[in-house]
């Protein structure tokens, strides 16, 4: 399973630290989607930031397109 992550609200007037953590997922522009596994060491990411961020499930076969 994957997680389709992308960036929903710019990371500007936010701590340093969840500055890194957006940057750490992977994401630099506004409305760029990555793809990453469903792991614990993500979601622990996501849910530091989850005000900046739209989170999707899906399969592994529509990450690849």
């Amino acid at each position: 399973m994957m997680l389709k992550i992308t960036l929903k609200r710019s990371p500007i007037g936010y701590s340093e630290s969840q500055k890194r953590t957006v940057r750490a997922l992977g994401l630099r522009k506004l409305n760029q989607t990555v793809y990453h596994r469903d792991d614990p060491s993500i979601r622990g990411m996501i849910a530091k930031v989850p005000h900046l961020l739209q989170v999707e499930v899906v399969a592994e076969e529509e990450a690849k397109k």
